[in-house]
């Protein structure tokens, strides 16, 4: 399982993040603390606080994917 820490700047990167998670062929989550959504549910990552850092954890790879989530983290990093 890989997993990164992300910081998602309202909801149109949401919106993209749903969209770029839902091209995968895999389980993505999206995690804060002890609640778990699947990341391929609009309703389910609005329901999160998008002010917060979250983790992705993916059962699989996908380096599109991945190359776009590096440029979440860094965001979540300077968001730390």
């Amino acid at each position: 399982m890989y997993s990164i820490t992300v910081k998602i700047s309202g909801v149109d990167e949401a919106k993209e993040f749903v969209k770029r998670a839902s091209e995968c062929s895999f389980d993505v989550d999206l995690c804060y603390n002890r609640v778990v959504i699947d990341a391929k549910s609009v309703l389910g990552v609005m329901s999160l606080d998008l002010r917060k850092i979250l983790t992705v954890k993916m059962n699989g790879r996908d380096e599109a994917f991945e190359s776009w989530l590096a440029e979440l983290h860094e965001a979540a990093l300077k968001a730390a």
